[in-house]
């Protein structure tokens, strides 16, 4: 598990940086309803998206996160919108938001319990006709067919927190029905074999944990690869969208 504390400092940069905060921010308010006035963003890291999505006439937004150097980057892009908060736990009364996002969140949680929870927080503060959007799948977008792919294909596998029927599931214990879904490019993210290495040697692949002899096999297999240097296509991502009855 990569420790997000560190990783503040590449984390945009590393992840397509501004093309795809704009395409995430672009797919996610077109899930948004126009009439909302207030949104909150769980998980919003840097504050990359989020202040994207605080740009939209008429929204007024909030971003929580958990992280101490992601809260100091998003709060110098949203000055004070930011609140550090466990997404398990929000600091805010129930139904106070029209609109509540986790981008690139639920994947993250530890266990179907913790993000069981999250959920469950998101539905509990957001307003009754509100609308939850968040990303789903995200391990599975990043498969795009690619030898790169073929290589990861038999690593260990790893629980899908964010798996779609899951989330849809945790949905509805909280009183949210299916709104929509839609898509959006991961800009700048197509994998490139000496990247992939190189995200294995940080921890980005939690069932090769770096040092280990399983994940040395693995980063040999993938410096066996032709074209070191070129990305193979770009994940495209998934959003699911709820509303609350």
């Amino acid at each position: 598990m990569l420790d997000y504390e560190t990783e503040a400092e590449r984390y945009d940069a590393a992840r397509g940086g501004e093309p795809r905060a704009a395409a995430a921010a672009e797919a996610v308010l077109g899930l948004v309803p126009d009439g909302a006035r207030t949104l909150l963003d769980v998980g919003c890291g840097t504050g990359i998206v989020t202040r994207r999505l605080a740009a939209r006439d008429g929204l007024r937004v909030t971003g929580v996160d958990l992280t101490s150097a992601m809260i100091r980057r998003a709060a110098v892009r949203l000055p004070g919108a930011v609140i550090r908060a466990d997404s398990r736990r929000l600091p805010f009364r129930d139904g106070e938001f029209d609109a509540v996002t986790s981008v690139w969140l639920l994947h993250l949680a530890a266990t179907d319990a913790d993000a069981a929870a999250i959920v469950a927080e998101c539905a509990r503060v957001l307003r009754p006709g509100g609308v939850y959007v968040t990303t789903v799948d995200k391990a599975a977008s990043h498969n795009v067919g690619s030898d790169i792919d073929a290589v990861l294909a038999t690593r260990p596998p790893q629980s899908a927190r964010d798996a779609a029927a899951l989330v849809g599931r945790h949905a509805a214990a909280g009183g949210l029905v299916p709104a929509g879904d839609g898509r959006f490019p991961g800009r700048g993210q197509g994998r490139s074999p000496l990247r992939t290495v190189a995200d294995l040697r940080r921890g980005w692949f939690g069932t090769l944990p770096p040092g280990e002899p399983i994940a040395d096999r693995y980063a040999a297999r993938l410096a066996a690869l032709p074209d070191q240097d070129r990305p193979r296509p770009e994940p495209w991502f998934t959003l699911r969208a709820f509303r609350k009855t």
